[in-house]
C-alpha cells in the first residue's frame, strides 16, 4: 500500500469517527414533565424526549421558599401523584444527566 492511499483510508476513518462523535448530542434526548390536577391529586408524567419513560424516578414539590412539601416516585406508568396543598408550589423532576423539569403551581391545569 502507499503513502498516499494509505493516508487517505486513514483520514476516512479520522473524518468518519469525527462525524459520529460530534453529532453524538443531537441525539441527546432531555427530561419533560406534565403536571394535571385531578380532583385532591396532582398528577405528574415525567419522560424523556425519545419517548421512553421514566420509571421509579424522584418527583419532589417544593414550597416558593425552597422548602420540601413531598417527594414521590413516577410508577410503572410514570406517574407521580401528589396531594394537593393549599399554599404555592413547583414539581421538580432531575433526571441527573441534563437540567431539571420544574413545572410551577400556576401551569397546572385541570384534566
Amino acid at each position: 500500500m502507499t503513502f498516499k492511499k494509505s493516508f487517505k483510508t486513514s483520514f476516512k476513518a479520522l473524518s468518519g469517527a469525527a462525524l459520529l462523535f460530534s453529532s453524538s448530542a443531537a441525539f441527546a434526548h432531555f427530561p419533560l414533565m406534565h403536571c394535571v390536577s385531578v380532583g385532591e391529586a396532582i398528577e405528574c408524567e415525567a419522560g424523556y424526549s425519545d419517548g421512553s419513560k421514566a420509571i421509579d424516578s424522584r418527583v419532589i414539590m417544593f414550597d416558593y421558599d425552597d422548602n420540601l412539601i413531598a417527594k414521590e416516585k413516577t410508577d410503572k406508568r410514570s406517574v407521580a401523584t401528589f396531594k394537593k396543598t393549599a399554599e404555592e408550589f413547583y414539581i421538580v423532576f432531575d433526571s441527573g444527566h441534563e437540567s431539571p423539569v420544574e413545572v410551577d403551581s400556576v401551569e397546572i391545569t385541570e384534566k
